[in-house]
């Protein structure tokens, strides 16, 4: 694998914390440039030892930054990853838009094409993806037109999707939003948050041991690129900077990032205690008092 140079030193920023009584970060706590010149990063997505996984998606490659700061090329190409998820067998899923398509890849960058299409017709492009305790996939479809695209029109409308954990029976389990973004479920596997980016709204659903979905509701009135969620219960959500949310849907902080976009969040390192941040043309860190659980 290619490995780089660390960037060093790194450059600091501040968090805004919008609550008194928020104690999420880490005591002196500062947002950290950790890496930087790339196209357009996304889809972090952490490993059991908190290595973290993100893609360049213009570059088509997907990056590694390990728990010793060192940061290298795991797989490239690698079919215009968007999203990452690690399931619990160490597999690495990616939203491979390049030709709408789910992948699950080893750990020798190996990759198995497990979703091409739903009822015989082509994926918009799957974004973001989830993987409850079991195993079971949830994803996201919606639609962005890409310049490398060779395929025809539209065949789908934007909605999400649930894979039982044996690749089979994909099943249609949200058709009335937007424009479904960023996903991310409980660690008990009970509660999924849906990002509707286009609706500007985040909904929580109660899962289903069939994959269904029931009792939706309005979590916050705010849609997302990507999510995540820490150990109490917070949720993650991206777009001008990260935004956070507790379990009841109250705003609770806010970490202001100065690019264009932040695009996805997920916790990682030796503790699973710093939150990692893509941001357009670069890779952020910010140590953090709670920590990651369950699939980041």
């Amino acid at each position: 694998m290619k490995r780089f140079a660390l960037f060093a030193p790194a450059l600091l920023f501040s968090a805004r914390i919008l609550a008194a009584d928020t104690n999420i970060f880490a005591l002196g706590a500062t947002l950290q440039k950790l890496a930087g010149d790339f196209e357009f990063t996304e889809g972090p997505a952490s490993d059991a030892q908190g290595n973290v996984f993100f893609t360049d998606q213009p570059n088509d490659r997907i990056l590694e930054w390990n728990t010793e700061g060192k940061l290298s090329t795991f797989m490239q190409p690698c079919g215009r990853a968007n999203g990452l998820c690690f399931d619990g067998e160490g597999m690495l899923w990616a939203c491979a838009d390049e030709k709408n398509e789910l992948w699950r890849i080893d750990p020798s960058a190996k990759a198995t094409v497990v979703v091409t299409n739903y009822q015989g017709k082509l994926l918009n492009g799957p974004n973001d993806v989830w993987i409850r305790p079991d195993g079971g996939v949830y994803f996201t479809d919606p639609y962005y037109q890409r310049t490398y695209w060779k395929r025809g029109p539209k065949e789908q409308g934007e909605h999400v999707y649930f894979l039982w954990s044996s690749g089979k029976g994909l099943t249609r389990v949200i058709d009335d939003l937007v424009q479904p973004n960023g996903i991310i479920g409980t660690p008990d596997g009970k509660t999924l948050y849906v990002a509707d980016i286009g609706g500007k709204k985040t909904y929580r659903y109660n899962i289903q041991p069939d994959g269904s979905l029931k009792e939706k509701h309005l979590f916050c009135e705010m849609g997302s690129d990507g999510m995540t969620i820490d150990n109490e219960g917070n949720i993650y959500i991206t777009g001008r900077g990260v935004s956070v949310f507790d379990s009841a849907g109250k705003k609770i902080a806010t970490i202001d990032v100065q690019e264009r976009w932040t695009a996805n969040v997920c916790f990682g390192g030796k503790d699973h205690q710093t939150l990692f941040i893509t941001a357009s043309k670069n890779f952020y860190g910010m140590h953090m008092r709670v920590k990651g659980v369950g699939s980041q």
